[in-house]
């Protein structure tokens, strides 16, 4: 979401926060509230967000942008309830501070929208700031693409019907073990054609530990086009 800027990590995220005790106390009330699906909006903050936000839950480090769990944790803990810290984040992705014209100091606006923005909106609410919160457990390779990659890419044994990645049917079969493990750590060492770079996160690397990431290659060789 936000990129780098000049203000220290999380000042705009705590401005955003000092005028919850305002005008989006108001909001709360009035329909700005956690309506969207937390498992979704997980998996559209981990592509959408993450490479520029780090968010313990999501597990992403992202550093252009502020440290979501920083920004939130003590408005959490002094009693900011989830439908408030929903309507701060749909505010500042549909309105970013500061606003500019320039892509390395503010994030476009409108990033995500409609039921995108509720349900990241809500799974934000829901993580960001929470004392010992950690990512989910990461279970077998199957469940690993379904929470981490599905939103994103087709894969048809996994029921996975996503749009904003290549179709894994099409894209992997042939491919070697070496060469799809490159594509989850360093997605923008080779972009298929017809799809632009930075959308993917290069996080994945940091998030698999290596015998989950090598068990999720071998799922994916075994499985794509199949």
């Amino acid at each position: 979401m936000a990129r780098r800027t000049l203000t220290p990590p999380g000042a705009v995220w705590r401005a955003a926060l000092a005028l919850s005790g305002v005008a989006l106390l108001a909001f709360a009330g009035c329909g700005v509230s956690e309506t969207g699906n937390t498992d979704r909006g997980r998996q559209l903050f981990v592509s959408k967000c993450g490479s520029c936000h780090t968010l313990t839950q999501a597990g992403t480090l992202g550093k252009q942008g502020p440290d979501l769990d920083a920004a939130f944790a003590q408005a959490r803990a002094n009693g900011m309830d989830p439908d408030t810290i929903a309507g701060v984040v749909k505010a500042q992705v549909d309105n970013p501070r500061p606003s500019t014209s320039d892509p390395s100091v503010s994030m476009p606006p409108h990033l995500v929208s409609g039921d995108d923005l509720d349900d990241v909106a809500t799974y934000v609410s829901k993580v960001a700031g929470v004392p010992g919160i950690k990512p989910p457990a990461l279970g077998n390779p199957s469940q690993i693409f379904a929470s981490n990659c599905a939103s994103c890419h087709t894969l048809k044994a996994a029921n996975a019907a996503g749009t904003v990645g290549p179709d894994l049917d099409k894209a992997l079969p042939g491919m070697s073990a070496a060469e799809i493990k490159q594509s989850i750590v360093d997605p923008n060492a080779k972009i298929t054609p017809g799809y632009p770079s930075g959308v993917m996160p290069d996080t994945f690397g940091q998030l698999f530990p290596p015998a989950k990431l090598q068990a999720l290659v071998k799922y994916l060789q075994q499985n794509a086009g199949k």
